[in-house]
C-alpha cells in the first residue's frame, strides 16, 4: 500500500470544536475484537467503512491507549461486530462504561467463535465480519486497521446508529 504524508498548510481546528461539529454525524456502532496468542480483547468503535469489495477491505480506527490494538497487531486479525438497534448495553460495556457489571466482558452477550478464524462474534450482531490484518497506520491519537474480509454473516436486525452522543436507530421517510 503506497502512502504519501502532505505536510500541513493551516492550523487544526481545535478538539473541543471538530468533536463538537462530528457528534452530528450518524455513524453505524461496532464492537471490533480480536483473539489469538495476545489475548482476547473488544473495543466498541463508530469509525468502521467499506473500502474495496474486491478484494474485500474493510477499516477499523481504534485508540491507540487501548490495549486491543497491540493485540489486533500480534493476533494479525480481528473481527467487526456491527451492534443490532437493541445493543446500547453491550456498547457500554465495551466502550469501558458498564453499569452494574464488568468492562469488557465476554462472559454475558451471548458471544460465539467464528467460523474462519475463531474470533469473538456476537450472536445477535447485524452483521460480523472476520478480517486477516493487511496493514495498519498510524493518525492522530487512532490507529487505522485495514482488514481483508475472510468471512461476513448477515443477520436479520436493525443496526443501531450513533449521533449527538446518543445511541438511535434509522427512520424511514
Amino acid at each position: 500500500m503506497n502512502m504519501q504524508i502532505i505536510p500541513p498548510s493551516f492550523p487544526s481546528e481545535t478538539k473541543e470544536r471538530f468533536v463538537d461539529a462530528m457528534a452530528a454525524l450518524a455513524n453505524g456502532v461496532s464492537i471490533v475484537t480480536t483473539n489469538g496468542p495476545a489475548g482476547k480483547f473488544g473495543l466498541t468503535v463508530s469509525a468502521v467503512t467499506s473500502v474495496s469489495a474486491e478484494p474485500p477491505i474493510l477499516l477499523a480506527c481504534l485508540n491507540r491507549k487501548n490495549v486491543a490494538v497491540s493485540a489486533i497487531n500480534r493476533n494479525h486479525r480481528f473481527a467487526i461486530n456491527i451492534l443490532n438497534v437493541e445493543s446500547q448495553e453491550i456498547a457500554q460495556v465495551f466502550a469501558g462504561r458498564a453499569v452494574g457489571g464488568k468492562h469488557y466482558d465476554f462472559d454475558q452477550h451471548g458471544w460465539t467463535e467464528g467460523q474462519a478464524l475463531g474470533l469473538p462474534i456476537l450472536k445477535t450482531a447485524t452483521a460480523s465480519f472476520e478480517c486477516e490484518l493487511e496493514s495498519y497506520h498510524d493518525a492522530g491519537t487512532h490507529r487505522i486497521f485495514l482488514g481483508r474480509v475472510i468471512s461476513a454473516l448477515r443477520g436479520d436486525t436493525e443496526p443501531m446508529v450513533y449521533s449527538n452522543h446518543n445511541y438511535g436507530r434509522m427512520t424511514k421517510t
